[in-house]
């Protein structure tokens, strides 16, 4: 029997977090608040007087240095969203405004935990609007030098997003990273399998990072250290493959930046920001490429979402 149809989402009611942000070290403060059915995920820079909407979409991404930034027509821009709208992907939230007090998103502990934590804590409320999705229609690729990044059709039933990431470092510590790992995105395999992981660096890249103004946050807390041998962090990894974890981490946020959450089979090879967004824009480029969609069967969703 058919039920109701799958509605889009918000937060219950404001929240507010602070943290370091990795590239610039200044403390950082962040507010969720609830947003009407269509508003999309819209960032604002708390620090600037009369501060225009930053919408978290693709076409706004100005870099992908080392993370994914947005910028606005009005100059504004606000970085290291990847980290934060993984966790929005995961939760299913369509709408939120987010104001932020720098140019970029607190790292937090490096993973997606502590923003999925909050959101979740702080409840999901449920707009009396259809959810949308975009479904993949046809398959699209885009490589650059050995990399490549494609979407493809899903033929199993429910539709879903499934992820396959695989990464190739030549280096000691990530003998178990460089297998092909497999999602089945949903709230839970994301929580349990994906939010958690770190991002990472090397040694040898600090000086380059801090000689341009980045990383200047960073630290064990906040990152996994590598040095041309090990790794550094005391504590050792939280996933054996934690490395190949956290690029599906960053993905699932690159790519949220559609607008709506895909549908369809997500397969990288040593992608990153550039070309996950690259991504998006061949697949958006062409109306033939993909439909916008809606559900009106809860018990058989594409994807299973925390209530």
């Amino acid at each position: 029997m058919m039920g109701d149809f799958i509605k889009q989402r918000t937060i219950k009611h404001a929240v507010m977090l602070e943290g370091i942000g990795l590239h610039s070290g200044k403390l950082v403060t962040i507010e969720f608040l609830p947003a009407q059915a269509d508003n999309g995920i819209v960032f604002y820079r708390s620090d600037i007087v009369a501060a225009t909407p930053i919408p978290a979409h693709y076409q706004a991404i100005n870099d992908t240095l080392m993370s994914s930034n947005l910028v606005n027509v009005a100059g504004e821009r606000v970085g290291t969203i990847e980290h934060l709208m993984s966790a929005i992907a995961a939760l299913g939230i369509d709408n939120l405004d987010i104001r932020v007090s720098a140019a970029e998103i607190p790292i937090m502990d490096g993973s997606a935990m502590p923003f999925l934590h909050v959101l979740h804590e702080v409840g999901i409320y449920e707009l009396n609007m259809p959810k949308k999705f975009i479904k993949v229609l046809k398959p699209v690729k885009v490589t650059h030098e050995d990399k490549f990044a494609m979407l493809a059709p899903n033929a199993s039933p429910l539709n879903g997003f499934e992820i396959n990431f695989q990464i190739a470092f030549d280096h000691p510590a990530f003998i178990d990273n460089n297998n092909p790992v497999c999602v089945n995105f949903s709230s839970q395999n994301f929580a349990n399998d994906i939010a958690p992981a770190r991002t990472f660096g090397f040694t040898k890249d600090i000086d380059y990072l801090k000689n341009n103004n980045l990383g200047l946050g960073g630290s064990m807390e906040n990152a996994i250290v590598i040095d041309d041998n090990q790794v550094l962090n005391p504590e050792g990894l939280r996933f054996a493959d934690e490395f190949v974890r956290h690029k599906i981490l960053d993905a699932v946020g690159d790519l949220y930046l559609a607008g709506h959450q895909l549908l369809g089979v997500f397969t990288a090879f040593k992608s990153g920001h550039a070309l996950n967004n690259a991504l998006l824009k061949a697949l958006l480029a062409k109306p033939e490429n993909y439909e916008i969609v809606t559900f009106y069967d809860n018990v058989n969703a594409p994807i299973s979402y925390f209530h």
